[in-house]
């Protein structure tokens, strides 16, 4: 009987860590993927998006929009990345999207953002497998 109850205990926690991942996962995806991502949409983006500083409705100082689709992103987490601290650095650069909020202080619905285009290497952070986490986009490479 304690080892059918050590079991589901078992089973039950790796379903609660699971739906943990896919939910952070899932945020991923709407902060940080969209295909086809053009400079001068930051704004409208992150307003549907309903993108803002973690529990607040302050604007967030900076997003950045990967130009993938999410299984090319997915694969840093597998065989396209490298370690990188806690971190897993893209092999190969991606097209992103760096929206800098302009209008410093704002709350939404009022956040105004510029869009830069760039060609970085990105460093994300990979939870069973799928990315979870944006860090940062990689100019100069650290020996």
């Amino acid at each position: 009987m304690r080892i059918l109850f050590a079991l589901s205990m078992l089973l039950s926690t790796a379903v609660l860590c699971t739906n943990a991942v896919s939910e952070r996962y899932r945020k991923f995806i709407n902060h940080h993927v969209k295909g086809d991502m053009s400079e001068n949409r930051c704004s409208s983006e992150i307003m549907s998006r309903g993108i803002s500083k973690t529990n607040s409705n302050e604007c967030k100082e900076t997003n950045t929009f990967i130009r993938a689709n999410t299984n090319t992103i997915k694969s840093i987490c597998e065989r396209a990345g490298e370690p990188y601290g806690d971190m897993t650095k893209s092999l190969q650069p991606f097209s992103i999207v760096v929206c800098t909020l302009r209008n410093q202080g704002a709350r939404h619905p009022r956040c105004e953002y510029r869009g830069q285009a760039r060609t970085r290497r990105i460093a994300i952070k990979c939870e069973a497998g799928l990315p979870v986490h944006f860090e940062r986009d990689i100019v100069h490479f650290e020996n």
